[in-house]
């Protein structure tokens, strides 16, 4: 098994207090490893920055920006994946971690 690292238990610290914490961590990270495969993705097609941001109508800033992973709103993925002639596929899943909270389905009946 690997070692824990700082992050790691820092991250289960503050999730005594914010149960959700790891999770909103784990999806920050999804969103920007998504990010850098279009980053890389951009760079084998042999577009710079600068293009893909004229593409979108927007500065070489913020696709510096983007590509960090500091702006990965959906709609920006979206008008980055086109400016390159690609698509993302977006899809759910179970998070390994997530804890299942259903509705009650139990009616409440009005009091007479």
């Amino acid at each position: 098994m690997p070692a824990r690292d700082d992050l790691e238990e820092l991250i289960d610290d503050l999730s005594q207090d914010d149960p959700d914490l790891g999770l909103r961590v784990a999806a920050a990270l999804e969103r920007r490893e998504l990010a850098r495969q279009l980053a890389g993705h951009r760079r084998e097609a042999g577009f710079t920055q600068t293009e893909v941001a004229e593409r979108m109508g927007t500065s070489q800033g913020q696709v510096a920006r983007f590509e960090s992973g500091a702006d990965t709103r959906m709609s920006t993925v979206a008008r980055y994946a086109a400016a390159l002639g690609v698509t993302v596929s977006w899809s759910i899943h179970e998070s390994p971690r997530a804890k299942r909270r259903h509705r009650s389905t139990t009616k409440r009946v009005p009091a007479a």
